[in-house]
């Protein structure tokens, strides 16, 4: 019984710091959003995309709200977003999204995580190539018409649509377009009266690279490591 309860509560601590971290990340979000285009969302469709990413995680109301308001204050902290370029053992690509508000105490952090890890940092343009940036948006599938939904996006900019299932294993409907076509997207699923379940940009790698488990578990660990960090946003890789 002892056993089992340690599981349970390591189980518990791990969903509770994920939440947090996810929360963590959203804040950053808002506040981004806020500072570019203000705090009304009905003006600032960025905003308004975070938000709905907020929801998506089970982020409450009051926070969203707080958020806001505190991104929106005299005294609120400016993040810069940066994105660092590495190599994790074994070859893969790693490509590190942070916002922060001290650029030399993140790359120092996400400098000592990779290289403990085995892997080192890159230079500039030497891992972007093998990601294509995307906006990526994904719906409720329940009463949708997906050939008469993909017809219309396709206008719009869409480049792929296909069916995947959330982390609670529900059914979600994903869609794909050039990150340049972002908001054209957006807009066009707002004038059809569709609230993604959620609507972020992504990195998806062109040159996938397959691993044994073994090798695979140590480039996890890494990725681990790095999306603990208070100041990385997002990991993409090319583990497949």
């Amino acid at each position: 019984m002892g056993r089992i309860f340690e599981v349970r509560k390591h189980t518990m601590f791990a969903r509770w710091n994920r939440m947090a971290k996810q929360f963590a990340r959203i804040a950053k979000d808002i506040t981004m959003a806020v500072k570019s285009g203000g705090p009304d969302q009905t003006s600032n469709p960025t905003l308004r995309r975070v938000i709905q990413n907020a929801r998506a995680v089970n982020m409450p109301k009051d926070k969203i709200e707080a958020a806001i308001k505190r991104a929106a204050g005299r005294d609120a902290t400016s993040y810069q977003e940066v994105h660092y370029e590495a190599y994790a053992p074994h070859g893969v690509a790693l490509l590190v999204e942070a916002a922060t508000d001290n650029p030399t105490r993140t790359v120092a952090s996400v400098r000592n995580i990779v290289t403990k890890h085995g892997g080192n940092l890159a230079t500039s343009g030497s891992v972007g190539f093998l990601f294509k940036h995307m906006g990526v948006f994904r719906l409720d599938p329940t009463g949708i018409d997906q050939d008469d939904l993909e017809l219309y996006l396709i206008d719009h900019g869409l480049e792929e649509m296909g069916e995947s299932t959330g982390e609670k294993g529900e059914p979600q409907l994903v869609i794909r377009g050039a990150f340049a076509d972002f908001g054209r997207l957006q807009e066009a699923l707002e004038a059809r009266g569709i609230t993604p379940l959620s609507a972020e940009h992504e990195y998806i790698c062109t040159v996938p690279t397959e691993l044994p488990e073994e090798q695979a578990t140590e480039v996890l660990s890494l990725i681990d490591k790095l999306e603990q960090d208070e100041d990385v946003q997002k990991v993409f890789h090319t583990l497949v």
